[in-house]
């Protein structure tokens, strides 16, 4: 992790340098170490990339995907090659800093996630899947002793039907959960912002259908690509 996006006041915003981190407050590179410092499952795969840069003065980003593997890699947790099938669950992690506090946020951090998978049509159908699947979040981030407040978010079923030519193709359904929530300062909770970012992996893997891992977050099932998807 080597870069943010910084907004000093009057300055247009950018992505940062290493002489960003350098400028930016002692609160925003504990932050950032406690990031780093974070272990998410193996299966994950974290990059960063460019934060907004109008939301907050200081932001990082990271983008992550699971990919689908086989039985041996859901039994060993195996990470999935880098050259596996596409994606079968995708998010973005943000972490966004006010050193002088938001009054939105009720606090100087705030997370803002982004979770989309396939879904079985029959699991994308049943009325609770959306209710179950913020429950998810919420287990996830009390599992890792994430402390927040003001947390917040939607969780939207999208069914994608062809028709004509392309009505060979299989419906397709997709589950999407936008969440946000008001961490504890980085200094006043177990594992810090790091558990946040393992908290949220956690969850990016149950929408791909792996086991829990801890314990207590169960998955959800797993739609598998066809020729025709």
């Amino acid at each position: 992790m080597t870069s943010v996006t910084q907004r000093p006041d009057g300055a247009t915003p950018g992505s940062a340098t290493r002489s960003g981190h350098a400028r930016a407050p002692e609160s925003f590179r504990l932050a950032l170490r406690q990031l780093r410092q974070a272990r998410p499952r193996p299966e994950v795969r974290l990059h960063e990339i460019a934060a907004p840069a109008r939301q907050a003065p200081w932001a990082v980003a990271l983008a992550a995907d699971v990919h689908d593997a086989d039985e041996r890699h859901h039994q060993d947790h195996v990470p999935p090659r880098a050259d596996s099938a596409l994606p079968v669950a995708t998010g973005r992690f943000v972490l966004l800093h006010d050193p002088a506090g938001n009054d939105h946020w009720q606090g100087a951090f705030r997370v803002v996630t982004y979770i989309k998978a396939a879904l079985e049509l029959d699991v994308a159908q049943d009325p609770m899947v959306s209710e179950v699947a913020w429950t998810w979040l919420v287990e996830a981030l009390e599992l890792r002793h994430a402390q927040y407040t003001h947390a917040g978010g939607t969780a939207t079923r999208v069914l994608a039907e062809s028709f004509g030519t392309l009505a060979e193709r299989a419906d397709a359904t997709e589950i999407e959960m936008r969440a946000s929530w008001t961490p504890r300062g980085a200094d006043e909770c177990e594992g810090g912002l790091g558990a946040h970012l393992e908290a949220w992996a956690e969850m990016v893997c149950a929408f791909a259908g792996l086991p829990p891992q801890p314990d207590g977050v169960r998955a959800l099932p797993l739609r598998r690509e066809t020729e025709h998807d």
